[in-house]
């Protein structure tokens, strides 16, 4: 008698993940083993005669699983000695809501105020040149950019406090 691949699979499946579920004691790696045995399987015959089937299917399954073994013996854990440097997930979303949040009470600030805190703390331009380029005396541009960095932390504090 000749299968299709979804009559093998129907079949046999359910017994073939039990067997590798009793090898490996974890149900990932049994379903990883059913999945892989079945393309072996299917992808090496042209023909299977079902008298054989079952114990072929064990056969592959218990082979892949020693091919794994052998793979984790040779496999060493890494050591977080040099952990990663970029924040995580949690603390890029923090930063993007308060980078948000700034962004609205700058919205909210006089224009010419804004300007001078944005050209100073995002480009790193110096105060006499953000003088010149607003047309402002050079200890007006220093206490435009003070005042705003005075509101932010006002606000922040506020925040905090709540």
């Amino acid at each position: 008698m000749i299968l299709n691949f979804q009559e093998m699979y129907n079949s046999y499946s359910a017994q073939v993940y039990r067997f590798a579920l009793s090898l490996t004691g974890n149900s990932f790696e049994a379903e990883d083993i059913t999945s892989e045995t079945f393309v072996r399987v299917w992808s090496r015959i042209t023909t299977i005669r079902t008298e054989t089937l079952k114990a072929y299917l064990f056969t592959v399954a218990r082979n892949f699983y020693l091919e794994q073994l052998r793979k984790k013996t040779r496999q060493v854990g890494l050591t977080d000695i040099y952990p990663d440097p970029a924040p995580g997930p949690d603390k890029v979303v923090d930063s993007q809501s308060e980078i948000r949040r700034v962004q609205m009470i700058l919205q909210t600030l006089p224009e010419i105020d804004r300007t001078a805190f944005i050209m100073r703390v995002q480009h790193d331009l110096p105060c006499i040149e953000i003088a010149r380029v607003l047309q402002l005396s050079l200890s007006a541009t220093k206490v435009k950019i003070h005042r705003v960095r005075k509101k932010l932390i006002e606000i922040c504090i506020d925040k905090e406090l709540k």
